[in-house]
């Protein structure tokens, strides 16, 4: 039975999981590599720290669970919380585990507007809304995770970890397309520029 890490019922074992939830923040958003910059750092603390896991990103919001001791998960979750990036952070779950889900990885990171639509069984968790979810499912949600990598590792056909994408990138992408995002941005940087030029020229004439 699990014990949930409180003041009144303590972890007790040395093998914990801590699950939570949380929603971008404008700061987060704005970074155009932020959800790298989450996977390449959380990649080496992990791996120093013996801590497995995955993070999901969606529709502006964060599930991630991860698995390690319970000192080593404390300190993730006090990093967490000054975290600027990401807002409304609630655990769904901190306690004591017999085995480890994602044994084989530091941090699994997984966009999942990418491939979510075609996996039947994930097309009941879209759209991705974790804040709206009962407590059973969550759990449901990180089982079929969890089958998916599962199935890619007997076949051999493994994605690497972490997927490489843009915060803003995928969120201009579920307005306007993958591919038009790119241009959209290129185009908004262009008009940024040229507005500035214009500013400069008429303030030298006015002065």
């Amino acid at each position: 039975m699990s014990k949930i890490n409180d003041s009144t019922n303590p972890v007790t074992t040395d093998l914990c999981q801590l699950v939570y939830i949380s929603q971008i923040t404008s700061t987060g958003l704005s970074g155009p590599s932020t959800l790298n910059d989450i996977s390449e750092t959380s990649i080496e603390q992990n791996q120093a720290d013996n801590v497995t896991g995955i993070l999901c990103y969606g529709n502006g919001y964060f599930l991630q669970c991860v698995e390690g001791s319970e000192q080593a998960l404390t300190n993730l979750k006090n990093r967490l919380l000054i975290d600027d990036r990401h807002k409304e952070l609630q655990i769904l779950d901190f306690s004591e585990i017999t085995q480890r889900r994602f044994t084989n990885w530091s941090l699994r990171s997984i966009t999942l507007e990418r491939w979510m639509t075609k996996e039947p069984e994930l097309k009941k968790f879209m759209p991705f809304k974790p804040y709206d979810w009962d407590s059973s499912e969550w759990p449901k949600f990180l089982d079929i995770l969890k089958g998916y990598y599962e199935e890619q590792a007997r076949t051999g056909n493994m994605d690497t970890p972490p997927i490489k994408y843009s915060t803003l990138g995928v969120t201009l992408s579920k307005v306007v397309g993958q591919h038009q995002a790119f241009f959209l941005i290129q185009t908004v940087l262009g008009v940024m520029v040229v507005m500035t030029l214009l500013w400069l020229m008429l303030s030298d004439k006015i002065w």
